[in-house]
């Protein structure tokens, strides 16, 4: 592999055969690792077979729009980068699709210097996400643990957490995987131990739960809970 080039892989779908030949060969001088695809059917195919970092997706696509193919991508990868090629006409459309999430939207027609400029975006995205990511657990289908920000976040939305839910997610996110026995729990939460914490410590958990999918705060009996992920 060029150590001059980006390490990313690109996914480029145009349905133009000779426009995607153009870009490509562009494309070749920053990445090496460059698929084509020319609908939205085949560039799905791709994506699932093969490690994508970032989409280069024209919105006017057969059968499928650029937009509705992101948008299937969106439900399940948040990480992968998007820049979306659009004519004038399409712009309104584009704007209002905010859950796309885009790095960039480049309207044509597109100098090589402005896609340069994005894919550059792109990747420095990647960088930051990546290392962003590497504090964020992914619990279970739609939600994640944000360790930073002590933040609880469910279908791309911020989910409340009272004062306590909140200490009790850092303590079990802290130890993923491990069993943590009830006692200790209830002395890290209320500084002391007894009957009424430990009924106080199963509400808690009751309430907890109905805030995050099914079966991700465990119950080990006779010994404390634990946060499989």
């Amino acid at each position: 592999m060029d150590k001059n080039k980006f390490k990313y892989s690109i996914l480029y779908i145009e349905d133009d055969d000779k426009v995607r030949a153009n870009y490509a060969s562009f494309l070749q001088r920053s990445f090496d690792v460059i698929y084509e695809a020319a609908n939205a059917e085949d560039a799905y195919e791709i994506y699932k077979k093969h490690k994508i970092d970032i989409l280069l997706v024209d919105i006017q696509l057969p059968t499928q729009s650029g937009i509705d193919f992101l948008r299937a991508i969106r439900k399940e990868n948040h990480s992968i980068r998007a820049i979306m090629l659009t004519g004038m006409n399409d712009i309104e459309t584009l704007i209002n699709a905010s859950e796309l999430k885009l790095t960039k939207y480049l309207v044509k027609p597109i100098s090589r210097g402005e896609l340069q400029e994005a894919l550059e975006l792109a990747v420095d995205e990647i960088i930051n996400y990546t290392t962003y990511a590497n504090r964020i657990i992914h619990i279970k289908d739609s939600c994640y643990w944000d360790q930073d920000r002590e933040k609880l976040i469910y279908h791309d939305k911020e989910v409340f957490l009272t004062r306590k839910e909140r200490e009790l997610l850092v303590l079990l996110f802290s130890n993923v995987n491990k069993v943590i026995n009830s006692e200790d729990i209830i002395f890290d939460l209320w500084y002391d131990y007894d009957s009424l914490k430990i009924s106080s410590l199963k509400t808690l958990v009751k309430n907890l739960r109905k805030k995050l999918p099914s079966d991700v705060i465990k119950n080990v009996f006779g010994i404390g809970y634990i946060i499989e992920v």
